[in-house]
């Protein structure tokens, strides 16, 4: 009786060093579920003059292309990197060039079930080579959700938030891309890598 207590004792031990690991880990993983105060704070970072996210380390701060929105929101990408994995980065800042508050809209998402289903993006954005005849929509991640940046809604007049979106790369001797985002004017952006 005594060993079948012991190993029952041990078991319950186990599980419960186990369970503690785990809430552990995933408190430490969870972010502090304030996602929706980041744009803010990314957004007042950039209009007090605090550091630019959206500008990289080596990139000068003049926009490769501007794209007009409707409502006064302004599109400016800063690069168009592309990665050794095969994949196209796209960096840019979005900012509300108008005199009041706009709501991004939501035809930014595109219009694919799966990506509208996740939330606010800028999951409609393609790029265009035109050398090879194709269209490049932006990547999903294994549960659909869109790789680039999520989870924004209002633009104060004057505010601006540091956004991304990540393409499969053309071929290697493609350099050069139209850019479209649904609402915006179309650009040729250079890719860089």
């Amino acid at each position: 009786m005594s060993i079948r207590f012991t190993a029952k004792a041990r078991r319950g031990m186990v599980a419960l060093t186990l369970t503690a690991g785990l809430a552990v880990g995933v408190a430490g993983c969870g972010g502090g579920g304030g996602g929706d105060e980041k744009p803010e704070a990314s957004a007042s970072a950039s209009k007090d003059g605090g550091s630019d996210p959206s500008t990289q380390e080596g990139q000068s701060d003049t926009p490769m292309a501007e794209l007009k929105g409707s409502n006064g929101l302004l599109l400016q990408i800063a690069s168009a990197q592309r990665d050794a994995g095969g994949f196209v980065t796209v960096n840019a800042e979005l900012k509300n060039d108008g005199a009041e508050s706009v709501t991004v809209p939501a035809a930014l998402s595109g219009n694919e079930t799966e990506i509208v289903r996740n939330g606010r993006s800028l999951g409609g954005a393609t790029l265009v080579d035109s050398k090879s005849k194709k269209r490049y929509y932006v990547l999903r991640d294994t549960d659909g959700r869109p790789l680039t940046t999520t989870g924004f809604s209002i633009l104060k007049a004057g505010d601006s938030l540091a956004v991304f979106m990540q393409f499969p790369a053309p071929p290697a001797d493609t350099t050069e891309v139209a850019f479209q985002l649904p609402t915006f004017a179309s650009a040729t952006i250079q890719i860089s890598g």
